[in-house]
């Protein structure tokens, strides 16, 4: 599948750990549809190094994104029964406690999968067995979803490099800004600064003035 940008997001429905300590059975994105924007990011393991970073930067600026209406899920192959356990675990032991948005378990690995951030593979040897090559989890994916459900922006790191929350967070508001002024937004754009009209005329302006 590859690139998700401009289709829409494969839905799901999953059990995971929500507000931290409740487990649910079937949660899915598409309560979201119609009211919100979704960061969905993976992550490939609980109770490991980079991980708990990632997270705990995303729980630091999570009310900046629910003013911007937009909802943080997080995903990885663990089990709810794992990802309820590090949730209890405090920072300082390498847990994530006090992290409230969902925390989704892919164990049969199939999200992972349908958003193509799936590390490893599964194959037949000469005996007809199927093994697996590589090891089963998740890259460090992150998909911006839209209100009507699309994917509006993408990247996967491989999993020893952290993403940027800011990043993210400009790339929401990249979007907001296009969908609001109907202007496109140029190179290292940031908040405060002029889109341009998606137009010769409108990029001409631009440059002559940058």
């Amino acid at each position: 599948m590859g690139v998700l940008v401009g289709k829409k997001a494969p839905s799901f429905k999953a059990a995971a750990v929500i507000n931290g300590e409740e487990i649910i059975e079937d949660f899915s994105l598409d309560q979201y549809k119609g009211k919100n924007y979704v960061i969905l990011f993976f992550y490939p393991k609980d109770f490991t190094f980079v991980c708990p970073t990632e997270l705990h930067a995303f729980q630091a600026r999570l009310e900046d994104f629910k003013k911007l209406g937009v909802e943080v899920v997080a995903v990885s192959t663990d089990t709810e029964q794992s990802h309820w356990g590090w949730l209890q675990l405090s920072k300082d032991h390498g847990g994530i406690q006090g992290v409230t948005y969902p925390v989704v378990a892919d164990t049969n690995k199939t999200i992972s999968a349908n958003y193509d951030v799936l590390a490893g593979n599964y194959y037949y040897d000469e005996n007809d067995e199927m093994q697996a090559e590589g090891e089963m989890v998740a890259y460090r994916g992150l998909f911006l979803i839209d209100k009507e459900g699309t994917v509006r922006h993408q990247v996967v790191n491989d999993m020893p490099l952290g993403r940027s929350v800011d990043e993210a967070m400009r790339m929401v508001k990249a979007l907001q800004f296009f969908e609001d002024k109907g202007e496109v937004c140029p190179a290292n754009w940031d908040e405060g600064k002029e889109g341009m009209k998606d137009t010769h005329e409108g990029v001409a302006d631009y440059l002559s003035k940058n």
